[in-house]
């Protein structure tokens, strides 16, 4: 294969990767909107549409392995098509944590969920970090995939801070007990999907450096 062909190959696949990206990061940005504005019906479609982030993850594995196989691939070009492979199953995870809020919603029912303003602020550093993390990936920036590990710390304390509130809450309020702990269970969501952007960002560093380093090991 001409070099010409071989790098419009390799952007495809960026290209595949980085619109599962932003299907991801907008089930995050919906489940969150639909669970603290109590629109059930918006939560529903996050729930619904994570079929078609699984559709495609399946199509990104496939176009990566026929590219592997087909074109066979050497040194910084097989680590793209290998960073691409684990990336895209990170991000279809981290829809998969989505589609867990939308479904806590819709359990809750239709009152509002309890108020826990960690959850909110886990939130937005979340989708801070998957941002970073894809950003990384496009820019080939180490510095910034450094960053986005060190970043989660952040989420990891407002979890920690998250949990005794919850826990609080339900001793003072033992009949809010069951939604309360929906609540912890956002909270977990949460914090994997920080877990998973550490886990893109290190497989950035990989793409770049050629060494697979564990850069911020999670506490949970």
């Amino acid at each position: 294969m001409k070099r010409g062909l071989l790098e419009r190959e390799l952007q495809l696949l960026q290209d595949e990767m980085l619109e599962l990206g932003s299907m991801t990061e907008k089930a995050v940005q919906r489940a969150l909107e639909a669970l603290r504005h109590n629109n059930a019906e918006l939560s529903q479609r996050v729930v619904e549409e994570d079929r078609l982030i699984n559709e495609k993850r399946y199509q990104v594995e496939e176009h990566v392995i026929e590219f592997i196989a087909t074109q066979s691939p050497l040194a910084a070009d097989l680590r793209l098509a290998i960073a691409t492979l684990f990336i895209v199953t990170d991000l279809e995870r981290m829809a998969d944590h989505a589609e867990g809020i939308g479904r806590i919603h819709l359990l809750l029912g239709s009152s509002p969920a309890p108020e826990v303003p960690q959850i909110w602020q886990m939130g937005e550093r979340a989708i801070d970090m998957l941002r970073d993390a894809l950003s990384s990936f496009v820019q080939r920036d180490v510095e910034l995939a450094r960053h986005v590990c060190n970043a989660d710390d952040a989420i990891d304390s407002l979890y920690d801070a998250a949990y005794a509130n919850i826990i609080a809450l339900m001793i003072r309020e033992p009949e809010s007990v069951t939604r309360h702990t929906y609540m912890l269970w956002t909270a977990h969501n949460l914090e994997r999907i920080g877990d998973r952007c550490t886990n893109i960002a290190e497989r950035v560093i990989f793409l770049v450096t050629g060494r697979l380093e564990e850069i911020n090991v999670s506490r949970y």
